[in-house]
């Protein structure tokens, strides 16, 4: 069994997303969530689907060792970001060599970069006048936006979209691929042995 581990910071829609897609494979799992918000509406989707989840605080995310540690206490394989806003510490993205991927919802390398996540994004391609935008699934590294490109799709930006309505697309995007294209990248990878395995 691979263990999958996701990061989460907002209402958790990829998350309980990942967790059903999963739910019944039995080679791959969402083993745990972790957030930097205790309130953040993660917590309760994925524990109503039998999902532990913790939140950290600022403090241990930089230090990365109390993370490090709660990954390896659910033997973790893999980290996927899901609406996570901080930045990965070097020590963790170390300890876990591509084998932490994010979801952005624009094409990359367009829009990307600090500050660019959520509406952010919609607002600034619809402000470019693009005529589509989509998902890029990639490896973090330690820039923002700046990972390895694994996957994108593209959806059309009509000439009357909002924010929110180019939004929707987009998430229908990552509903679709995100679970899709974690599970070809977790079945190519051989479990991680953790120290003191």
């Amino acid at each position: 069994m691979k263990n999958i581990a996701i990061l989460a910071s907002g209402s958790g829609t990829n998350a309980e997303n990942m967790v059903r897609y999963f739910a019944a494979n039995k080679l791959i799992k969402v083993a745990v969530v972790l957030s930097n918000h205790a309130h953040a509406g993660v917590h309760g989707r994925v524990n109503a689907l039998g999902v532990p989840s913790f939140t950290f605080s600022k403090e241990d995310f930089a230090a990365a060792t109390p993370i490090l540690d709660k990954l390896a206490a659910f033997a973790v394989d893999f980290v996927v970001l899901a609406g996570f806003m901080s930045k990965i510490p070097d020590a963790l993205l170390a300890a876990f060599p591509e084998r932490v991927v994010n979801i952005h919802p624009a094409l990359l390398p367009k829009f990307g970069g600090k500050g660019m996540y959520g509406h952010h994004v919609h607002e600034a391609v619809l402000a470019a006048g693009e005529s589509e935008s989509g998902i890029t699934i990639h490896y973090v590294n330690a820039h923002y936006d700046e990972g390895k490109i694994l996957f994108q799709a593209a959806c059309p930006v009509l000439p009357d979209d909002t924010p929110d309505t180019l939004a929707q697309r987009v998430h229908q995007l990552e509903y679709a691929h995100y679970p899709r294209v974690v599970e070809q990248l977790l079945t190519l990878l051989p479990p991680l042995h953790h120290k003191g395995e």
